[in-house]
């Protein structure tokens, strides 16, 4: 059974009911022989009154699914260990992976408006909805979604990849960027490559989106064409960038990204294999 969301829970929690629990962004676990384990109820008897912005998320594989927050000023439990969500890319199943994206996001957005934005009062959940209310001037906070375009720039058999600095391994992925107030997401797109790396974009398609909560993006995916220019790189942000064919290609993102699906998609479609 797949992930199913949801916002209401009932108010009798299941032993096995899964928590997703963080901790300045890392994801508490429990390590077993078969890998990284999300924690259930039964395993949190003594610690469950530690969590902070508790929320239920939905179900998987029938079970409830919780996130919560673990205090910063608190040891993490031995029986758990903080691990970066990033590195479990490899670790864990995607479903769990990508729940535990969705309990990050959503204890992120908590945790960010616990006093409203306006007035500095003290806000309360919505009962209707996943919202935060200020009670003393009404203001409503939904969980902030930033969008960000993703896109890979192709010339003939060739694929435009880079390596950033930010990058936890030093693999080479398609650019990427945030959406500015204002701006199309094809603007976007034709911005950032020409920002980051000093190259004209054209035939900008739509691939495909995918959530990335790190800590709440959503990466929209786009195709484009070589427009012109020389590569430039800025040596800070970008540090190497290149042009690359199917069958030669650098170290690249984990198969959960989609960052690899455009990588892929060139792959299965390049005519020169």
């Amino acid at each position: 059974m797949p992930f199913v969301p949801e916002f209401k829970s009932d108010p009798t929690v299941h032993t096995q009911a899964l928590w997703f629990i963080f901790q300045e962004g890392s994801l508490l676990v429990q390590e077993t022989e078969d890998g990284p384990r999300i924690p259930r109820s039964e395993d949190l008897t003594p610690h469950l009154f530690h969590l902070e912005d508790r929320q239920y998320i939905g179900s998987l594989d029938g079970l409830p699914c919780f996130a919560a927050g673990w205090p910063t000023s608190e040891s993490v439990p031995a029986t758990l260990e903080a691990q970066g969500l990033r590195g479990l890319f490899w670790k864990m199943a995607d479903d769990q992976v990508w729940v535990a994206g969705r309990a990050n996001h959503l204890v992120h957005w908590s945790r960010a408006h616990r006093f409203c934005g306006r007035c500095g009062s003290a806000t309360v959940d919505k009962t209707d909805e996943r919202a935060k209310r200020c009670p003393d001037c009404g203001l409503v906070n939904y969980p902030r979604v930033s969008p960000a375009v993703i896109v890979a720039v192709l010339r003939e058999d060739r694929i435009l990849l880079a390596r950033s600095a930010r990058f936890p391994k030093a693999f080479y992925s398609v650019l990427a960027g945030f959406v500015e107030p204002g701006e199309t997401l094809e603007g976007c797109v034709k911005r950032e490559i020409r920002e980051e790396v000093g190259l004209r974009v054209e035939k900008i398609r739509y691939f495909a989106s995918q959530p990335w909560p790190f800590p709440d993006s959503i990466m929209v995916g786009f195709t484009a064409q070589y427009a012109g220019g020389d590569i430039r790189v800025d040596g800070k942000e970008i540090l190497e960038a290149g042009w690359f064919t199917a069958d030669d290609l650098p170290q690249v993102p984990p198969r959960i990204s989609i960052a690899r699906q455009l990588i892929d998609w060139f792959v299965a479609n390049n005519p020169s294999l």
